[in-house]
């Protein structure tokens, strides 16, 4: 049974406070918070004021997703926000290990997210390091894009060096997961969906995560 962590980018925000009470109602495990700082993607979301909103919001697992350069300016403030999990890009980390460290001696659970041109085999000797793997399918920047089809296969091959390695490292694919593609995605070894217009532009947003949940 997967996880599921509805991004909250995809969420009407004229209406926050509903969309966590229909989140905190419903069978959804994490908030996913996607962090764009209009640098390292070209788009900029919200920072660590929204997060510290989420935090109070639920009791829920708050999943940040930070789309930032120079990610360890910011660590803190995140921290201090009520982060559960911070994840950074391994293409924006010049000094990658030195980022997990400060993830973790703040307290949080570490991440790696990874864009999809980069190959899995990129995480190869930071693995054993993380707790958690954000794989893009679709190019980071922007909600409703396509899943990219190749994607499965990179599920296939982090799968793959995950359990050679005896490791507990999720594998979290965000960008265009559908109840269509869900299954698939499951099926090559991911365990957390991150679903924005999945989940909130669909008439019944509980049910939907239901759907997912039970896949």
């Amino acid at each position: 049974m997967p996880l599921i962590a509805p991004s909250l980018l995809s969420a009407n925000f004229l209406t926050l406070q509903d969309e966590c009470n229909m989140l905190n109602e419903s069978e959804a495990d994490w908030y996913h918070l996607d962090i764009m700082d209009g640098r390292f993607v070209p788009n900029i979301s919200f920072g660590p004021m929204l997060v510290e909103f989420f935090r109070k919001a639920t009791k829920k697992i708050c999943d940040v997703h930070l789309m930032i350069e120079e990610p360890e300016k910011m660590a803190e403030q995140f921290r201090n926000a009520g982060a559960d999990h911070l994840s950074v890009h391994i293409e924006a980390c010049r000094h990658l290990h030195r980022n997990i460290q400060q993830i973790k001696s703040l307290g949080m659970k570490a991440g790696v997210a990874i864009n999809p041109h980069t190959p899995v085999s990129a995480l190869s000797d930071i693995l054993h390091e993380i707790d958690l793997v954000c794989m893009m399918s679709v190019n980071p920047g922007f909600g409703g894009q396509k899943f990219i089809p190749f994607t499965i296969e990179k599920i296939r091959q982090l799968r793959k060096m995950i359990n050679e390695r005896g490791l507990n490292v999720h594998i979290e694919i965000d960008g265009g997961v559908t109840l269509e593609n869900a299954p698939q995605i499951i099926a090559a070894g991911a365990d957390v969906l991150v679903a924005g217009n999945t989940v909130f532009k669909s008439p019944d947003p509980k049910a939907t995560i239901s759907k997912l949940k039970q896949l």
